[in-house]
């Protein structure tokens, strides 16, 4: 038997030409009020849950970013077994904890210079970059 070997890959999704005229047309605005929405939907503690979501969710409302898929390839008695799974993520109670006394105020920052960049047409690959690492920042979410 041999070990599992992971691979990491962004699943398929649209093409670059489908996602830029997505971020040009309806990215940008977008992600301000989803964001926004998100953040009040986290001030009640019952809604904490679906505000993570949300905000796991940010980089594909941007730029319809697919989420990473993450393969493993397992060899037993000669067959070639391959399973995709998303990337396993942290306890949710890890999560919620650092949201509460990190995530929130660093996610709020974040967001908005992020958000600032993508405006600007010079430093907008450096804005979608930080919107796509925004859950990281604001919840801990592993890609």
């Amino acid at each position: 038997m041999t070990p599992e070997a992971p691979v990491a890959r962004t699943s398929d999704g649209p093409g670059l030409l489908v996602r830029a005229i997505w971020f040009v047309f309806v990215g940008w605005w977008l992600t301000g009020i989803v964001n926004v929405i998100a953040y009040l939907i986290a001030l009640t503690i019952i809604g904490l849950p679906f505000a993570f979501m949300i905000f796991n969710r940010l980089p594909s409302v941007l730029t319809l970013r697919p989420r990473t898929v993450q393969t493993t390839h397992t060899v037993v008695d000669g067959v070639t077994y391959a399973t995709e799974t998303t990337i396993p993520q942290r306890a949710f109670w890890k999560r919620t904890v650092y949201f509460v006394l990190v995530g929130w105020w660093l996610g709020a920052i974040w967001s908005v210079l992020s958000w600032l960049l993508c405006v600007l047409i010079l430093t907008l690959p450096l804005g979608v970059m930080m919107y796509n690492r925004l859950p990281a920042a604001m919840t801990l979410r592993r890609y």
